[in-house]
């Protein structure tokens, strides 16, 4: 499909005139544009991003792909946002809400754009699929069934999404709702328990999370999509301003939100690590912000969480309002993080 009345949603997937592959970032969009990053990088622009790649190369309409070995770090979101600016300016965007250049790419960039739920079903009417495509969908119909959770809100993306995938491919799913991926979290935890399915514990995030696993030998990952009626924040609404870097640890109090990208974690009970990151009371932070995916439901409620992030304030334009917030992925430190105690 095209970018014209596409709703841009965390986690679709779209091609650029210049032959760039980016995800969509959250769900809130200037007009016009759509925050994104950066996942695939054609050969001939490749020597333009100075950062590590990946020895593997991905093709598409015989294209040549490179992705970067760390997509989500401060230096190669510095490196792409400076690359972009001298080389490709129309990537680069001042938002006046968070007074600061970001990558998001125009509307008139785009030539296709790849929405999970819309993947799954083209796959779905194929007429003849390989191994992967049928190893997908057979994964998709058990936890369905075992769920009870309806086809229509599970997606594929990735690079089965794409039709770029080879045998080195993963079976990569989202579950559209909040409700319906907790309910397909206990659907994989009660096939795990029935050995129809395993977990992958690479480390503690892993462990939190139970995200992935392996079927019949293939790996697995699935994650949350909102919902349209989920996403409910317009770009425009807050202006943030970054205040200070701090080091606590906090209860989650809510996890309702906790799934999605960016990960919204409700806490109480900050507790500095340090004298640098006590807090005036007016100012301890309500949320915890991840803009980092791999932070997503790593914790529960009443789970321990010791979190280094930016604090920031957080107004509501139409009446002023203040708040505050701590971000966890702000681009402009390696040492941010979430980790579950």
């Amino acid at each position: 499909m095209t970018s014209e009345g596409w709703l841009p949603m965390d986690g679709d997937t779209f091609t650029t005139s210049e032959g760039f592959i980016f995800n969509t970032f959250g769900y809130e969009h200037p007009e016009a544009r759509v925050f994104a990053f950066l996942k695939y990088i054609p050969a001939e622009h490749r020597s333009l991003f100075k950062v590590n790649y990946l020895d593997r190369t991905w093709n598409r309409l015989g294209r040549r792909l490179y992705r970067a070995e760390k997509l989500y770090t401060a230096r190669n979101y510095a490196e792409f946002l400076e690359t972009f600016r001298q080389h490709f300016p129309a990537y680069v965007y001042y938002c006046p809400f968070r007074n600061k250049e970001v990558i998001s790419a125009p509307l008139g960039s785009i030539e296709n754009v790849f929405v999970p739920r819309e993947c799954l079903r083209r796959i779905a009417h194929l007429e003849r699929m390989d191994n992967l495509q049928e190893m997908t969908l057979g994964f998709v119909g058990l936890v369905a069934e075992e769920s009870g959770v309806a086809f229509e809100d599970f997606g594929v993306h990735g690079s089965v999404a794409l039709g770029m995938h080879s045998d080195k491919s993963d079976i990569d799913i989202v579950v559209y709702g909040s409700r319906n991926f907790r309910t397909v979290e206990v659907a994989i935890d009660s096939l795990v328990k029935a050995g129809r399915l395993s977990y992958i514990f690479g480390n503690r995030l892993d462990t939190a999370r139970r995200f992935k696993g392996h079927y019949k030998g293939k790996i697995f990952m699935y994650n949350a999509i909102r919902n349209p009626e989920e996403a409910n924040v317009k770009c425009g609404a807050y202006r943030y301003v970054p205040l200070a870097p701090v080091r606590f640890n906090c209860v989650v109090e809510d996890d309702s939100e906790a799934m999605f990208r960016p990960a919204v974690y409700k806490i109480v009970d900050y507790e500095p690590i340090d004298e640098v990151t006590g807090l005036n009371s007016e100012v301890v932070p309500q949320t915890v912000v991840s803009m980092i995916g791999c932070y997503r439901n790593v914790a529960r409620n009443g789970d321990r969480i010791r979190v280094a992030g930016m604090l920031e304030r957080v107004e509501t334009v139409n009446d002023g309002r203040l708040s505050y917030q701590v971000v966890v992925g702000t681009g402009t430190s390696e040492d941010e993080h979430i980790w579950p105690l």
